[in-house]
């Protein structure tokens, strides 16, 4: 499973890890360090907390909503990377398909065609 901040991006404000630097996060949304320490002042004061507390799509103009649609896609994709790997680590510990599809709500068939190819090509790569 791929640990390196510079294969990871904040989901935050979008920025690239570098050699370095430091991420919180887990199951594939990520936070850079300068993220963290905001989003702690914002919430350890009421008064920014409410400054906050309305979405902020509707504030932003029309070019700042569409800056942000990759950054949400970058997100997007890192999630669903992180998955992929989790469920080839569920795989490399001999876990059924059924059971993978039922962690998902779905079935068997279902969790194999969505992922197989993904797993393979991942344990393929790690092998060579």
């Amino acid at each position: 499973m791929d640990f390196s901040v510079e294969n990871k991006s904040c989901s935050f404000c979008g920025v690239q890890g570098e050699k370095g630097m430091k991420f919180a996060g887990g199951l594939g949304a990520m936070m850079c360090h300068s993220c963290v320490d905001e989003y702690h002042a914002v919430l350890s004061s009421p008064e920014r907390t409410e400054a906050v507390s309305r979405p902020p799509w509707e504030s932003m103009t029309d070019a700042e909503l569409l800056a942000k649609i990759p950054l949400i896609a970058q997100t997007a994709t890192q999630v669903d990377d992180f998955l992929v790997e989790w469920v080839e680590l569920a795989r490399s510990r001999k876990l059924s398909w059924a059971a993978i599809g039922q962690s998902l709500g779905t079935s068997r068939q279902a969790a194999w065609e969505r992922f197989a190819q993904r797993v393979e090509r991942l344990s393929t790569d790690a092998a060579g």
